[in-house]
Order: structure tokens, then sequence, then C-alpha cells
């Protein structure tokens, strides 16, 4: 079995090919036979987790698993605790209420690459980031989550799945998952399972182990990162 991660990089398809010619993971990484576990959207950047262990793909993407995603958020404004209260307890999209979700404002900005397209800011509006953790897997629902409390998402960033974490990759790299990350996140879409009714699971962050990861496919990547 194949099991990588990649730091998508922003306005990147989370699939390897595109009738319209945009780019995609196929520019990034060049391993065969491996498919993405869910979605992250084209605007948006961060973790991607790519396998042939068709299992873990259904356990990682299915909500009744409870497989925690954790993604950086910034927003426009500083969103008071009322309406981060909302975000944890659910907000309602369209005919559908989302489930509890874990959300802390971050006292200071994270320290974060630089995107290649800058956010657009809105003159004398400040921003804050959140740090915002769901099981679900609505389509853009992170972005509909904060739209519906009013504090539009500017910039949108997954950073773990489950235990595994985004750690030192830089936009386009990536590496292969150790043997103890892959038995760690098995355990963790397994913890979830209907069949053991129990919820909780182990959110603990890693870092990259093994050193840096690969480039993919574009050359002079590096020099859009500071």
């Amino acid at each position: 079995m194949k099991y990588l991660i990649l730091n998508k990089p922003f306005e990147v398809l989370t699939q390897f090919t595109d009738e319209a010619g945009r780019t995609t993971l196929n520019d990034y990484v060049k391993v065969a036979g491996i498919y993405p576990v869910g979605r992250l959207d084209y605007d948006s950047e961060g973790l991607v987790l790519l396998t042939d262990d068709k299992t873990l793909q259904h356990r990682l993407s299915d909500p009744q698993f409870k497989v925690e995603k954790t993604y950086l958020v910034q927003v426009e404004r500083i969103p008071p605790q009322e309406a981060l209260t909302k975000l944890r307890l659910g907000v309602r999209i369209k005919e559908t209420k989302t489930s509890p979700a874990k959300v802390r404002l971050l006292e200071e900005e994270p320290q974060v690459w630089e995107r290649p397209k800058p956010v657009r800011f809105r003159k004398n509006v400040p921003t804050s980031w959140l740090e915002i953790k769901i099981s679900q897997g609505m389509n853009r629902q992170v972005r509909r989550m904060t739209a519906a409390v009013d504090y539009p998402t500017l910039r949108l960033i997954r950073t773990a799945i489950g235990p595994l974490s985004l750690g030192e990759l830089q936009p386009g790299e990536y590496r292969e998952l150790t043997q103890e990350e892959v038995k760690e996140l098995k355990a963790a879409a397994s913890q979830g399972s209907p069949k053991t009714n129990s919820s909780s699971g182990g959110t603990r962050g890693r870092g990259p182990a093994g050193g840096k990861g690969k480039k993919g496919g574009q050359s002079g990547f590096r020099k859009q990162i500071n």
C-alpha cells in the first residue's frame, strides 16, 4: 500500500486530470495508482492524503467514523464569543445543520507561507484567524459555516487529518508516511466506527518524520515561498 501527504498549493485541483487545463495533483505528484482522500477545494490549501488503500479512504471520508480535520481559517473581522459559540454548536446551511465543531480564536497570527495570490483585504477592516476542527465533509463546509455567522473566510489551510499533521512541508512538497503514522491513522479511523460506538480519537499533531518532503513537478515553486 502507498500512503503520501501533499501540501496542496492554492488554486490546484484535488484530482489528477482536468479537461480545462487547470493545475492538478499530477503537476506535483508523479506516483501511479494513488487517489486523494476526500476533497480540498481549488482555492484552499494544505494537507491532502493520497493512497491506494480503499478501506482507509472510505473511513477517513465517511463522517460516521468521526475523524477530525483541522483547519486554519482567516476570516474578515474579529468574531465575538457569540459567533464562535454558534459555530461550535452547529449552524444551518440551507436545510442541514452542521455537527458540533471545535473552534477557537487564535491570539496570534499563525506562521504560514505567503500565498501566490495575496488575500484581498478591505481597507480599515481587520482580519483574524480561527482554528476549526470538524468531522463532517459537506461541500465547502468551513467557508459556508463562517459565512453563516457573517464572518467570511478569506483563506483556508487544512493542517491535519486525525493524528496526521502537515508539519514542515511547504506548498508543492510531498512525502511518504512512516509505518507508525499509517498505524496511528488507521487506529483513528477505526475508533469512530459505528461498530465500536466510540467517538473519541487521537488528534495529536505530528511533524514530518524522515526529513523534508519531495518537490512536485513545477520548478521554481520555492520562489513563491518565503
